[in-house]
């Protein structure tokens, strides 16, 4: 299982170590993490998968920074973040982390572009017009830059929320369930425009989803259980995600239907 950075060598842009978090104490105590390593790469797509409760949104806002471990490390760009105060923290978040949620979080009374652009100018930061145009123009939304949220699709939406997450160049870009709101179409959209900002801009990013499809995008599906690391696959299509889950928990298993969540399907699927 290659969850640590395939080539030693080569330092990865972001890790966890042996990271624990519990929430409670005695006996009311909840091991959310328990003791989970793993590396996430530049130029990689890294999909984390599990059934509710599996710890796979604990891990990724331990890892942006959102919340703090309990025992173990977090290093983002060379940066011990686990150890942070709430200042640096926030001005980690602010200059070399991008944020892509399942609600859109634009702001309603600002069109896409100012949206797109609002972390620059909340750090009051100069904008690099040659790197909003690739955004931009990666996103496909040149002629919708003048139109608040209110006159966009959800997928237009969601995909001026992508580009706002990569318009300060961060050094990893966690989203969290992003095509969750989403009909197939606009997931489609998305999905394509993350993978292409990973191949052909080399950024690196995390993506939280329940959906089987979602993560046939990835490089690669890390498949938490109980808070634990239990499972990987390279190369994923959604079939072999199914396949994988199944493996993971055959007596919990069961075959997708047209129409349902895959959030059912792998409900207590992946169990240790």
């Amino acid at each position: 299982m290659r969850a640590l950075a395939a080539d030693p060598g080569v330092g990865p842009i972001a890790s966890a170590r042996d990271l624990v978090k519990t929430y409670g104490k005695g006996e009311a105590v909840v091991r959310a993490l328990d003791g989970v390593s793993v590396d996430l790469e530049a130029g990689e797509l890294t999909a984390i998968m599990g059934p509710s409760g599996s710890g796979k949104s604990t891990l990724m806002h331990c890892m942006a920074g959102l919340d703090s471990p309990t025992a173990g490390s977090v290093v983002v760009a060379g940066e011990e973040v686990s150890s942070m105060s709430e200042r640096r923290l926030t001005r980690l978040r602010r200059d070399r982390l991008g944020f892509v949620f399942q609600a859109f979080n634009l702001i309603p009374t600002l069109t896409a572009e100012e949206n797109i652009t609002l972390p620059l100018d909340i750090a009051r930061r100069r904008l690099d017009r040659d790197w909003f145009d690739t955004v931009v123009d990666a996103v496909g939304l040149r002629d919708r830059l003048d139109h608040r949220p209110g006159e966009l699709s959800g997928g237009q939406q969601q995909r001026v929320a992508c580009a706002r997450a990569l318009i300060s160049r961060p050094a990893v870009v966690f989203a969290d369930e992003p095509t969750g709101n989403l009909d197939s179409r606009s997931s489609a959209e998305v999905l394509g425009f993350l993978r292409g900002s990973v191949d052909e801009l080399g950024q690196a990013i995390v993506m939280v989803t329940h959906d089987p499809t979602a993560a046939s995008y990835a490089h690669r599906v890390l498949f938490l259980a109980d808070g634990r690391l239990v499972g990987e696959l390279e190369d994923p299509t959604s079939e072999s995600v199914l396949d994988a889950l199944r493996e993971l928990s055959p007596a919990h298993a069961q075959p997708a239907r047209p129409g349902r969540h895959a959030d059912d399907v792998v409900q207590g699927a992946v169990a240790r």
